[in-house]
């Protein structure tokens, strides 16, 4: 017997069950299943969500444990998309699950989004953001942005009608051809790995969890392109939205 609207008793006092039920059909394509899509993904399955496609093609280490929601002691050397593919299940077995444990390129990324309603980018560089986006974009897929540093973090939306992820940010591609002069040029923009506290993708993931579910049902207001939804955690008077 399905235990889907049991589940969601709590929120359904908030939303119509008819918009709920748009959640419950949809299809979001999560890129990246590590500190930021690790909480995405387990937010999107108790929200209701009924397909999920996990990308990543990296494995759980013990650095990830500090951060990262699904890495666990058990899941070490574990790819991190199964083990995603894993926790939804547990969580809610009614969701459709397609785990992809292979890396982003421009020869995948079609098959990868194309029937998806939504793309979250939990991604870690700026050259596999700037290919995804721009295919999201060219399927008219709205492409939910997130990424922190340290204790500060960022989310926006960008839809197919508005400044894209490359112009927003001013990036050395916009307007190009993906080169290999302009690919090596996006990969010196995230040239060092980023230090993070725990809690700053975590709440990141939260947050744009809630940018698709509100997308899809169409509860509340989106934050989208050119705004920025920007926080430091040690200063908690800086949660600002900002435009770019």
């Amino acid at each position: 017997m399905s235990q889907y609207w049991e589940m969601l008793t709590r929120q359904m006092t908030l939303i119509d069950k008819r918009d709920q039920e748009k959640f419950k059909n949809s299809t979001i394509a999560v890129i990246g299943c590590g500190g930021i899509g690790g909480m995405t993904i387990e937010m999107l399955a108790r929200l209701g969500v009924g397909k999920l496609i996990l990308v990543d093609e990296d494995v759980f280490d013990v650095s990830n444990l500090n951060r990262q929601v699904l890495s666990t002691q058990e899941t070490l050397n574990e790819k991190k998309s199964k083990a995603a593919a894993k926790r939804v299940k547990s969580i809610n077995p009614e969701i459709d699950v397609e785990y992809y444990t292979e890396h982003v390129n421009h020869a995948n990324i079609d098959e990868l989004i194309e029937n998806s309603s939504i793309v979250m980018d939990a991604l870690d560089n700026v050259l596999t953001r700037v290919i995804v986006s721009r295919k999201a974009r060219e399927h008219k897929i709205p492409f939910v942005h997130g990424a922190v540093e340290a204790t500060q973090g960022q989310v926006t939306t960008f839809l197919p009608n508005t400044k894209s992820y490359e112009k927003m940010f001013n990036l050395p591609s916009c307007g190009k051809d993906l080169t290999e002069e302009v690919m090596e040029s996006l990969k010196n923009v995230t040239s060092h790995t980023p230090p993070v506290f725990g809690p700053t993708p975590n709440l990141v993931s939260c947050m744009q969890a809630m940018e698709a579910y509100k997308i899809i049902t169409g509860l509340g207001k989106v934050t989208v392109s050119p705004k920025l939804l920007t926080f430091d955690l040690l200063d908690l008077n800086s949660f600002n939205l900002i435009e770019i």
